[in-house]
Formats: C-alpha cells, structure tokens, sequence
C-alpha cells in the first residue's frame, strides 16, 4: 500500500493546482490519474496533419492568464509563455459586419462605434469602471465562497449604492445588461457572444455576467494562448510539482474513496489496489462521479443524494480541428486578425440557436466559435497556414448517435464556408471530436459537457454543485471536492483546485482538524437536516 500525505484523483489542471499548493506547504502528494496523459482538458496533439498543432479541448485562457490562483503559482520559472493575436476577439454578424475587441482601448472603441454613435465612448467607460474594479472581482470569484476579503474590498470600492447596482448587473440576462450599456448591435454581441461560452442563452438571468466578464478580460489582458500549446500549461504545472517532491501515477483509475467512521482514509484504484491517504483525499473529478460512484450514498445524507438527481450538466459539445493550407479566407478581413471569431448570428440568432438546444433539438443554423491558433501563436503549424478549430452546442445526451454528430459538423462547415468562401479548399485534414470521443479522452467530460455543470443561477455560488455551502469541503471528513462541479466552476483558472488545498489546509491546522472538522460537519446537518451525517 502506498501512502502519502494527501491522494489526489485526477491530474487535470485544478487536481494539479491542488497537488502544488499543498506540496507548498510541505504535504507528501501522490496524484493518481485514469489516462496515459495530465492535463485533463488542457492539452495538445497532433491529430490533423504533420506539423500541424491541436488543442485537444480547451485552448485560450483569459481567465488563466489573470487568475490570482495560476499568476500566484509562478509557471513562468517552468517554461510557461504566453502569446495573444493581434486582437482577441471578433464577432461577425450574417449581414458582414464585424465588431472586435483589440487591447487597445481605442482601437475597441472605434469598432463599435461603427454600429452606433456614441458606443465608442461608452465601451470606455464601461472599461474604466472594470478597471476600477478588476482585482478585486477576480479575486472574489477564484476565492472559496464566501469570498470574505475579498468582497470587503470590492464593497469598499464601490460603496453602497454603487454596490446595489452592481449587485443588480450580475443578475441581468445578457440581453438586458448589453442593452443598458450600449445602443449597437456591436458591442451588444460582445457581451452576448461570450454568454454563450458557457450553457446559457442570452436570454437567462445572471447570463449577463459572464459576456461582460469575459468581454473585459478580453479588453485587459487579451485572450492569450500558451506559446507551443495548452500542454504546456500543463507541463509547467506538472514540473513545478515533481520539483516539490509532488508524484503522479498515471493509467489508474479510482473506483472507490475508502471510508471509514465518517472519515476519507484512502483510494482504492483496479484490481483492488489501496492507496492510503494520511491527511486527505482531493478529488478533481465531477460532483455525480465523486459522491455516487466514488463515495456511494450509504456514506452521504440521504438529502445530498436526493439533490444529486437535479444536477444539471452543460451541453454537450461537438469540435473540429482543421488543418489549412492558407490563412481563412474571411470575407470581412477583421476577422483574420482575431485569435477567436464569433459567427453565424446575431442577438436574436444566438436566443433562437439557444432555444433549439432548450427543446433538445439539433440548432439547424448553428453558433461557432472559432479559434485561428497560428495567428495567435506561429509556432502551432508551418508559415502561411492556419490551425484551427471551431466547436459547437448541443443538447446534452451520454448517447448521441454518430449520424446526428455527423450531420452538425457539416452544418459547422457550411457557417465557415458562408463567412469564408473557398474555405474548403484549404482544409489539408481534419479531425472531428463528438461528445462521445471527448469523452473517452478525458472521463470528467461526461456527455461531451465541458463545463463541469451548468452555469445557470441554480447551480452558482452555494447551490453549486447542489444546494450546500459552495465550499470545496464534503460531508465525508477529510474528503474535498477540486474539480470544476465545484465553486467557482468551468474555465482554466485553478479555483476549484485551490480552494480544495486551502481547505484541506484549513481541516488539517484547526487544532489537529477537530474544530474544523466539527465546525462543518454542523453545517452540514443544518443543510442536510433529514439525513445522517456519518
């Protein structure tokens, strides 16, 4: 049996953001991961053409790039480099108009000025009041909930009144909070364009949020990409952990977190093989996987069980990779200098393409969003040629039928050939990846759902994964949960993994973990109050 002080399951980047922390902290961590590879959903390949570079699945970071969680860690020292296009974004509207967000503030404003008089300005006020505020939001949103400190000084920033109304923006549908800031049909799908990175229409309360956080990011930061790959954001991880003594055990599966008198003791793996756990189990896996299949409900409150039933998950998701032997041939030439492109609706295109997958249907006119990853990075594939990627929504199923899958890729081809005629000569090779392959590549993407649960309001903050505390601790002592099913949810940014540590931490330092460890435990009962706490 092998020991360690804490077993990790899981080396996708939040179990191996957790693994770093605590092995900051002088812990002895073993990682045991499924799959011959780290990483999770941050990873590279070569599954198009020669020289050709994919991201596998995820692929550009903005909230990496900013989060305090990953920025803290310092990945540069282990050969992280980050890279940006020459814009960040661009959405093209079906009438060929473009909209696109450049670093330069400026350079935004006078885009989206050309859909209304006066938007230029009001894309920089809305900018400054982000920049006033950005730390502290980013901060609030990677912290465990609540984030205490963290809302002090975003409160203290804003004051009462301006309190009450942000707090009244993070509630409004996309729709809604673009149409409060701008008059255009530019800036407006800036926002909306990025709601639906995520499960949500824009349509949907709290929607609002994401477009305008990520739509600022954008206007901040950029949206970067790693220089050689999203694997090497993984690979800097991987090395800063084997520097601190941290170990990863690849190709074993956990089948069962060991229990005993309410408390995590270990990880049984196939073939019955145990791994004992000292101070604690950390599992980057989502929340059905952790509590039904690795826990099992003789060990929960039967109410934790009962809520299980009403987790929801994002949709599922269908990618294509593309090998090119040329630049895409934009029709609207803003569009050749973004890293991502939005395409194929506009406002009401994207609440009708949401609304398809809300009646389960396959969206006839389908949304893309696109990734030109050598004109983000060059090193991605040879001199004059493209790699890219475009992926797409569908409604959540665990079986989707190739056919059908089928039938949407070549809908996708048909938006890109719309917006880039000549587009299919270029195509070298392509790779498609349905809902089932991401699956089998990586077991946490369950029915191609990339986002670990959906993002709606009923599934935020403390109702994520279920209706609890919104913190990393479970009702299994000693037992955390690190993966995306947790608060703050999807996106490359290490929270989950970090508040995973930080409470493990916090259990372990609390006189010998007792106060803590009882301290949640009541906490629980209050929530679970008609089901055993064992």
């Amino acid at each position: 049996m092998d020991t360690a002080d804490a077993i990790v399951i899981g080396a996708g980047h939040n179990g191996l953001v957790a693994a770093n922390l605590l092995a900051d902290a002088g812990w002895d961590v073993l990682v045991l991961e499924a799959t011959p590879h780290p990483g999770g959903a941050v990873r590279s390949g070569h599954v198009t053409a020669p020289g050709y570079l994919s991201d596998l699945f995820s692929a550009v970071y903005p909230m990496g790039y900013a989060s305090p969680v990953l920025t803290g860690l310092g990945l540069g020292e282990h050969g992280l480099r980050w890279t940006h296009a020459p814009d960040a974004l661009c959405h093209l509207l079906p009438d060929g108009r473009a909209a696109s967000i450049n670093r330069d503030p400026a350079v935004t404003a006078a885009s989206v000025a050309e859909f209304a008089t006066g938007d230029g300005d009001r894309w920089l006020s809305a900018y400054r009041e982000w920049s006033d505020t950005s730390a502290a939001v980013l901060s609030a949103v990677t912290s465990p909930f609540p984030p205490v400190r963290a809302g002090l000084s975003l409160a203290a920033k804003l004051r009462v009144a301006g309190g009450l109304r942000f707090g009244r923006r993070l509630l409004l549908s996309a729709r809604e909070l673009s149409a409060e800031l701008f008059r255009g049909e530019g800036a407006r799908l800036l926002l909306a364009g990025n709601t639906l990175h995520t499960d949500l229409s824009p349509e949907e309360a709290g929607g609002g949020t994401y477009g305008w956080l990520l739509a600022m990011l954008a206007q901040e930061n950029g949206w970067p990409v790693p220089v050689g790959g999203a694997h090497q954001l993984t690979s800097a991880l991987v090395a800063r952990l084997r520097a601190r003594g941290g170990r990863i055990v690849y190709g074993v599966r956990a089948e069962r977190v060991l229990v005993a008198r309410g408390r995590a003791m270990g990880v049984r793996s196939g073939g019955g093989v145990d791994w004992r756990a000292r101070r604690a189990v950390l599992a980057d896996v989502p929340a059905p996987a952790l509590y039904l299949d690795l826990v099992g409900a003789r060990h929960l409150p039967s109410r934790l069980a009962a809520d299980l039933e009403h987790f929801r998950w994002d949709g599922s998701t269908v990618k294509v990779d593309w090998a090119l032997s040329g630049p895409v041939p934009w029709k609207n030439p803003a569009a050749s200098r973004a890293g991502v492109v939005h395409l194929g609706a506009d406002l009401d295109g994207l609440t009708r393409y949401a609304a398809e997958l809300a009646c389960g249907e396959l969206p006839s006119d389908p949304f893309l969003l696109a990734g030109q990853m050598t004109t983000a990075d060059p090193t991605r594939s040879p001199a004059g040629t493209e790699s890219l990627w475009a992926y797409t929504h569908l409604p959540f199923r665990t079986d989707w039928d190739p056919a059908l899958v089928a039938r949407q890729v070549a809908r996708v081809e048909e938006v890109m050939e719309r917006n880039a005629p000549g587009f299919g000569r270029l195509v070298v090779a392509r790779h498609v990846a349905g809902p089932g392959d991401l699956e089998r590549e990586n077991p946490s993407l369950v029915g191609g759902a990339v986002g670990g649960g959906s993002a709606a309001a009923y599934q935020q903050l403390f109702f994520r994964p279920i209706p609890g505390l919104g913190r990393a601790d479970t009702p299994v002592d000693r037992l955390f949960l690190a993966g995306s099913s947790a608060h703050p949810g999807a996106g490359v940014h290490g929270a989950p993994g970090a508040n995973a540590a930080r409470a493990a931490l916090a259990r372990d330092h609390a006189v010998g973990g007792g106060l803590y460890a009882a301290a949640i435990k009541a906490a629980h009962r209050a929530v679970y109050a008609d089901g055993p706490v064992r």
